[in-house]
């Protein structure tokens, strides 16, 4: 294992944007990361990278990165209802369900082609179409790195929630996830909850969907609404949908009643998406940095955009939502590389 030094991060973040790294160290096993506790650039500010499809840099980052690279992909159980598998953490995300599609293995398939890696599912319990990763989860195993043990946590430990988890918060910057358990069935019954799924498939004219056809739709589905990182640097959605309470949902209704509000759990949930496209923001740019034209949730690197164009875009669509709804947007990307990306928001 090498540390290097002044490192360029542009081929590490699906946004394309440059900075460099102070130090850099690629982890391919968990003891590399033992190792690396001993040498002295460890005391420094440390970044945990997977596949740097949620992350935006806004500057350099003067510390130590630490690239997860973790192999490896285990089939731990199996009965006539399901299969348990540990997944390394550095592993494809997008090629772990598809490897479980043809395995037969359901359960993964309403989250095909999200980016980034295993690694990543935890943090932000990812969820698209109607299903999140808690649903399959049973246990995050991790190397705590202020004293190098390693811990496992279970699905309730993990304190799961929307886009949200114990690793955002108690365990930010301490948990090196190294793998995560998951329970599949194999017995295949569709989750066709989402809206946007059911119609897609109406649509092929496919009435009882198989484990592929579904996976199929998602991937065909998120295709046409999200640009592919390769052609056009993204992260995906940029901010996290709201989540209002009764009042909130209410009074919004009230003046825009066509506005789409969605009830979860003694909650109300608005497409970020719709605010930021009423607030005339779709396709709009500032200067390499811009609004995707088909999806106002995502922001999109035009070429040569800075992550500090990026971030400054993010919170001029977060000031304008705010001074036209009340409504604070929150991001779903993180930021590194600011000391305060997200300044108070002015009362309207």
């Amino acid at each position: 294992m090498t540390v290097q030094e002044n490192v360029s991060l542009r081929p590490f973040n699906t946004f394309g944007v440059e900075a460099r790294a102070r130090y850099f160290a690629v982890i391919q096993h968990a003891d590399d990361l033992r190792r690396l506790m001993d040498h002295s650039v460890w005391q420094q500010q440390r970044l945990v990278l997977g596949g740097g499809s949620n992350i935006l840099f806004a500057g350099d980052f003067h510390g130590l990165v630490l690239h997860n690279r973790l192999s490896g992909f285990e089939q731990l159980a199996t009965d006539e209802e399901a299969v348990v598998l540990r997944i390394a953490s550095g592993e494809n995300w997008h090629q772990t369900v598809l490897r479980c599609v043809a395995s037969a293995w359901c359960g993964l398939e309403n989250l095909a082609l999200i980016p980034g890696s295993v690694g990543a599912a935890p943090i932000q319990n990812i969820g698209a179409y109607g299903a999140e990763f808690q649903d399959c989860c049973r246990t995050v195993a991790f190397i705590r790195l202020d004293n190098g043990l390693p811990e496992e946590l279970s699905v309730d430990q993990c304190r799961f929630a929307y886009r949200d988890s114990v690793f955002k918060h108690e365990l930010s910057h301490i948990a090196f996830i190294t793998s995560v358990t998951v329970r599949l069935h194999r017995r295949f019954t569709p989750n066709l909850r989402y809206a946007a799924l059911q119609q897609y498939l109406q649509a092929q004219q496919i009435s009882r969907p198989t484990l592929r056809q579904v996976a199929d739709a998602v991937i065909a589905i998120r295709r046409s609404k999200l640009p592919d990182p390769d052609v056009l640097g993204n992260a995906g959605s940029f901010f996290r949908n709201p989540v209002l309470d009764a009042e909130t949902a209410q009074r919004l209704q009230q003046l825009y009643p066509q506005a789409p509000v969605f009830a979860r759990d003694g909650a109300f949930k608005v497409p970020a998406a719709w605010l930021i496209e009423q607030c005339g923001w779709k396709g709009k740019r500032y200067g390499q940095a811009g609004v995707y034209e088909h999806q106002p949730l995502v922001l999109v690197n035009h070429g040569q955009a800075s992550g500090g164009e990026l971030l400054t875009l993010a919170r001029q669509i977060r000031e304008s939502v705010y001074q036209q709804f009340g409504i604070r947007l929150e991001p779903e990307v993180n930021i590194v590389g600011n000391g305060q990306p997200w300044p108070e928001l002015k009362e309207k």
